[in-house]
């Protein structure tokens, strides 16, 4: 029997804890995994934050983790899981806690990255591994899992519904009908964030010569209000600030109903292909062919290079997988000009 076929693997469990970028990246494999093994039990041991993001995924057992539980959310997945064994479990994480939660899970087959991405001893924990990926994506890779179960992604989905309550919210938020931008300014890692100075005047822009109204979102920190604000106080045009007013599930409303988002590398980069709004990604700190915006990667200020060179001394093709240039003052290297002339050229590909 073909050990990849629908009769002989029927329970799966993936193990992707974080971040929203990259939970977002399981979606288009989760569906492909439908519509190949429409019987396959597939169970997801994900972060208790990124679980709002995702937990409305139909046909999907997930089993929210505490990342910040140490020792006693372990012990408590372990006893969750105790009588329990899967088919197989992609451990699509490349961690040291994630090698640890994979221990409560118990697997026949126990599949994991190829070894040019492997690190923090996860070779320990697979007895297999995915054959490396044609693309730089870290979503090719995780596509690569699939070929696993005999499937091969052809069409990408990142469907996930919207509830009706966070689809009013959206519409309360940037009420009628006229287009608007949502720029999302703010990165967990805060080198990686742009200028305001140079958000203002790409909104300023999107506002003057596309007609545009402008949303600025964002989570709850300090540092994201700090930056709203400044950015609010160097506008010329109106804008409607809505950082830390929304939930998960309310951005992607919103998204649905814009006509273009701007972020740096970021969750919101990769949230926006839920709702099939086009990015405009801005990037120098890391490199937009491995985390770039999967469908919008050509749009991207891509100002990796320049970064390699400055800071490293050497070129962007020298580096390994998944190197980040996080200097103070790299993404300065995105002048505004350029980020303009990528939002123009985008809006126009996509009108």
């Amino acid at each position: 029997m073909n050990r990849n076929s629908p009769t002989a693997v029927q329970s799966l469990c993936i193990l992707r804890l974080s971040a929203l970028g990259d939970v977002t990246h399981v979606l288009p494999l989760i569906h492909a995994l439908r519509r190949r093994h429409p019987k396959l039990a597939v169970t997801w041991v994900i972060g208790r934050f990124e679980h709002k993001l995702v937990g409305a995924l139909p046909g999907v057992e997930f089993i929210p983790y505490d990342k910040k539980g140490g020792l006693k959310a372990y012990l408590a997945l372990r006893r969750q899981l105790a009588t329990r064994q899967f088919d197989c479990l992609f451990l699509m994480q490349l961690s040291a806690r994630a090698n640890l939660v994979s221990t409560a899970i118990r697997a026949r087959r126990r599949i994991g990255f190829d070894a040019r991405r492997s690190k923090e001893g996860h070779a320990l924990f697979i007895n297999e591994r995915i054959a490396p990926p044609a693309g730089t994506h870290v979503l090719d890779a995780l596509l690569q899992f699939g070929s696993k179960l005999d499937i091969h992604t052809g069409d990408l989905s990142w469907t996930l519904p919207s509830a009706p309550p966070d689809l009013e919210w959206a519409r309360a938020a940037m009420p009628g009908d006229a287009p608007f931008a949502v720029i999302s300014p703010a990165s967990s890692h805060p080198l990686r964030n742009w200028t305001a100075a140079g958000y203002a005047a790409l909104a300023d822009h999107l506002h003057a010569h596309h007609g545009l109204r402008i949303a600025l979102c964002g989570g709850p920190s300090a540092l994201e209000r700090e930056l709203g604000a400044r950015i609010t106080a160097q506008m010329r045009s109106p804008v409607t600030n809505l950082i830390g007013q929304d939930s998960l599930p309310q951005f992607v409303a919103l998204l649905r109903r814009a006509r273009i988002l701007v972020s740096p590398d970021s969750g919101p980069a990769h949230i926006a292909a839920i709702a099939a709004t086009p990015v405009l990604g801005l990037y120098a700190a890391t490199d937009p062919q491995r985390s770039g915006p999967y469908n919008f990667r050509q749009y991207c200020v891509n100002a990796y290079p320049e970064a390699a060179k400055k800071f490293l001394g050497k070129p962007s093709a020298e580096l390994k997988w998944g190197q980040k240039i996080e200097q103070a003052g790299v993404m300065e290297l995105i002048p505004v000009n350029a980020a303009i002339a990528h939002a123009d050229k985008l809006l126009a590909a996509t009108a």
